[in-house]
């Protein structure tokens, strides 16, 4: 891989399999860089444990699915670093020397900190891991000093504060060893879940996953939330806020056929489920070459584990030369 090329940082928690939601915002945009970029997909299973502490064999089972999806939807290990996070030791020394550097208040006050206390219901009872979890991640992003990071709109405060700690890092031991980073947010951040709900979510129960059986998928759109005041055939529909449109205007192929159903949806006369059952055929036929790619590579988990192992050896040689730079301008270079 050029080392002109843009690098960037992605990845997901190993809490559960991945779905369309996480699709459509991040998992199409890395197949399509990683041609171009030097990319580092990690599978963040220590920050997976922030809130599933309880819950190790969840996070290591999961370990396994997370990589049959990234396979399955084209991420192709001979372009991208598939890594495991808690196999680079050089990402938690990183996370311990930036912690100097960051207030517990400001941790408080981060945004996407407060919202996930509240959604998570922890009251005063916040793990601790869980509110340096900003910090930990500036050390992933920073360990590859990656230039690009896609994320959700709701992560921003996290990148603005890992671009916080290169500042403060490069500033105090006079040395431009750590490289800020930019956002990027893709053109459809997420999509709703099948209740309707603002988004799919693993712990709501309203994703449609890579991995589902052609008739979970029948099942789930033929339940999926539409609009509720179209309760005959003939009165116009709503559009906008319908999820079963959300989710054709993200993978419909044939946008001119879509905006004419639309069309006769808005005036009346088109029920919904006619409307269902192009997203069905739609998403099937998305589906259906991904979820026999990752039943092959299913048939064999130790050749998986083994892309995930190599991919890893190099995560760890890029990231402990970072931590090399680091030390020694920290003068801990003895």
């Amino acid at each position: 891989m050029s080392s002109e090329k843009k690098i960037i940082l992605t990845g997901d928690r190993p809490s559960g399999p991945l779905h369309l939601g996480h699709y459509v915002g991040s998992l199409k945009n890395r197949v399509e860089l990683q041609t171009s970029c030097d990319q580092f997909v990690m599978i963040a299973d220590v920050q997976a444990l922030t809130d599933n502490f309880e819950q190790p064999d969840k996070v290591r089972e999961n370990i396994l699915q997370v990589a049959l999806d990234y396979l399955a939807i084209g991420i192709d290990p001979s372009k991208s670093t598939i890594l495991i996070q808690s196999l680079v030791p050089a990402l938690f020394e990183l996370t311990v020397y930036y912690l100097n550097l960051v207030t517990w208040n400001r941790l408080k006050h981060n945004p996407t900190v407060k919202q996930e206390i509240v959604q998570k219901g922890y009251g005063e009872s916040v793990p601790a891991g869980f509110m340096v979890y900003p910090v930990s991640q500036a050390a992933d992003i920073t360990a590859f000093k990656a230039d690009i990071v896609p994320v959700g709109d709701d992560q921003l405060p996290m990148i603005e504060q890992t671009n916080e700690i290169v500042r403060h890092f490069n500033r105090i031991y006079k040395a431009e060893v750590l490289v800020e980073c930019q956002a990027v947010i893709p053109k459809m951040a997420r999509l709703p879940g099948t209740d309707g709900k603002a988004k799919m979510s693993k712990s709501l129960g309203n994703c449609i996953y890579l991995g589902d059986s052609a008739d979970a998928v029948a099942k789930k759109v033929k339940g999926m939330y539409t609009d509720p005041g179209h309760l005959r055939v003939e009165d116009p529909g709503k559009v906008e806020g319908n999820p079963v449109f959300t989710y054709l205007d993200a993978f419909d192929s044939d946008p001119e056929g879509l905006e004419a159903m639309k069309a006769h949806y808005q005036r009346g006369g088109l029920g919904d489920s006619l409307v269902k059952k192009r997203l069905l055929d739609v998403l099937q036929a998305f589906l259906d070459p991904i979820r026999k790619k990752r039943e092959e590579y299913a048939k064999d988990p130790q050749q998986v584990m083994a892309i995930l192992r190599k991919g890893t050896d190099r995560a760890n040689a890029v990231a402990g030369k970072t931590l090399q730079e680091v030390r020694k301008a920290m003068r801990l270079d003895y």
